[in-house]
């Protein structure tokens, strides 16, 4: 049996008024891949930050290879051997390949002791190499696709001679092909000995790629296996606290009359003669490939982006989106997949992001109803269940599930017909 690596043993974190993780345990082995499980809110961000240094636990221990550790900062924990890849790559787009890997971490030549470049592109190569990887270390990342980024991501944690790397929905940008690629470095690196913590709200990947999994519910430890002797099913039940029959029951379509046509819709190098209806009651799914312009479709309905073909009815009349606000007036909202750059204000506070496409309605001659204002919030909050500290705080102290649900009370709150 391998050697256990990480311990996390009754780990807890309070911020002001909510507690988001209470006891919560997790055991890594050497050379395993261990899926993190749990809805949005359930605690995964923030035990990744405490595990990354960039959080301290109010309580509990961390033990890796027997010693414990007290990180006070994020470097802390690189140097301990826990390295996080994103969902979001955080790079530095104009610089290249070897400036990205050896960013805070520069090798200096032995006798001059300055920056020993050439060590740096040879080593970048040999890693890149290591990863089966066709990418020149001179590369500018600006010029790399998401996948490769995520790679370089992965290259950048080896050169940190990382020994639990953490993967942050590491496929939600990557096509079919790419996350083939994602898995066989994965496999690559539990090979050679690593720990891999893999978080995911898929489950065709948790038993794709997982050997052991930990489901977590409102900050809380529910339970640890092996993926191999569990279902869907078990798990799901484990994360939402009841059995799939309750999560997904049967219910009568109420389908009502068309509330949007779309007709050849075009938007020149996106797509191209895009047709479909919507129905009041109905929910429409659109499917793709990452570049299929999925997204791009619903940006031009939103009146963010400029059609130059095709026509929309919306309630059977005419509509042509001059912007955003056009789009709002004739009741569409639009909740758009990067929350963090375009659904939320992180420097502003919950209510304030809440209630702003209803700002016309808050205010009377330019001053806001605070009355008002947190009636709205607790309103829509409540009703996503949003755990805050408070409805002042700001976005950016909330968890990334959290956040979400942020962008969703906007939205609803707005009483929107699409």
């Amino acid at each position: 049996m391998a050697e256990t690596l990480l311990t996390i043993r009754d780990l807890t974190k309070f911020f002001p008024g909510i507690k988001a993780l209470d006891n919560v345990h997790l055991t890594v082995r050497t050379g395993e891949v261990h899926a993190l499980i749990g809805e949005n809110g359930a605690g995964k961000s923030t035990l990744v930050k405490i595990l990354t240094g960039v959080y301290f636990p109010t309580g509990g221990t961390i033990t890796m290879e027997g010693r414990e550790l007290n990180f006070k900062n994020a470097i802390d924990a690189q140097q301990a051997g826990i390295v996080a890849i994103h969902q979001e790559a955080s790079m530095f787009l104009e610089l290249s390949v070897t400036e990205n890997i050896y960013m805070g971490h520069h090798l200096r030549h032995p006798k001059t002791k300055r920056l020993d470049w050439k060590g740096m592109r040879e080593r970048t190569g040999e890693l890149l190499k290591q990863l089966e990887l066709s990418i020149d270390p001179d590369t500018l990342v600006k010029n790399l696709s998401v996948a490769q980024r995520h790679m370089v991501e992965i290259a950048k944690a080896l050169s940190l001679n990382a020994k639990v790397v953490i993967m942050d929905e590491p496929t939600s940008a990557l096509t079919t092909r790419e996350v083939a690629d994602l898995y066989r470095i994965v496999r690559q690196l539990r090979k050679e000995g690593k720990a891999i913590i893999f978080i995911s709200h898929k489950f065709e990947e948790i038993f794709e790629i997982c050997d052991y999994y930990t489901v977590l519910r409102d900050g809380q430890y529910i339970g640890e296996g092996k993926v191999a002797d569990t279902s869907t099913d078990e798990i799901i039940n484990m994360m939402i606290g009841r059995n799939i029959d309750h999560m997904f029951p049967k219910k009568d379509p109420n389908i009502g009359d068309e509330i949007l046509a779309v007709e050849n819709l075009s938007q020149l190098g996106a797509f191209q003669n895009v047709s479909f209806s919507l129905h009041k009651g109905e929910i429409l799914g659109f499917f793709g490939l990452v570049g299929a312009g999925r997204t791009e479709v619903m940006r031009t309905i939103f009146g963010i982006d400029k059609r130059n073909g095709g026509s929309m009815t919306v309630g059977g009349k005419p509509y042509a989106p001059k912007g955003p606000h056009d789009a709002m007036t004739h009741g569409i909202g639009f909740v758009p997949e990067d929350r963090q750059r375009q659904g939320v204000i992180l420097s502003m506070s919950i209510g304030k992001n809440i209630t702003m496409p209803q700002l016309g309605s808050l205010c009377h001659f330019g001053i806001t109803n605070a009355k008002r204002e947190l009636e709205v919030t607790k309103t829509y909050g409540e009703m996503m269940e949003i755990r805050a500290a408070g409805w002042h705080v700001d976005a950016d102290t909330l968890s990334g599930g959290n956040q979400q649900k942020v962008v969703l009370a906007k939205w609803i709150g707005t009483n929107p017909r699409i």
